[in-house]
């Protein structure tokens, strides 16, 4: 399973560690990721998600999963979170008819 958030494609980065007598030495930055289960309300069941910190917080400042995903558009999204997104449509567009 790839280091990156499915919200907001966070991913790992690379750098130096640089030590007092300036010797640099290669290093990898990795991203905060936790497994989080977020409440769909127009689904009415829960969704699994790999965020980072910054990502559920983008997500809850958004007005939740639901708002977020009709809300980004489709190129920002990982697949697996463009499948869900299309499920949240339907399922939007059968309660409104």
């Amino acid at each position: 399973m790839a280091r990156r958030c499915q919200a907001t494609g966070r991913g790992v980065q690379s750098g130096n560690n640089v030590s007092h007598a300036n010797n640099k030495t290669k290093r990898r930055f990795l991203p905060n990721l936790h497994q989080v289960t977020l409440l769909s309300d127009v689904l009415r069941q829960r969704i699994r998600l790999r965020l980072t910190n910054n990502g559920l917080r983008t997500v809850e400042k958004r007005g939740g999963i639901d708002a977020f995903l009709l809300s980004t558009p489709d190129a920002k999204l990982e697949a697996a979170v463009l499948r869900i997104k299309r499920r949240v449509q339907r399922a939007q567009e059968k309660t409104a008819a």
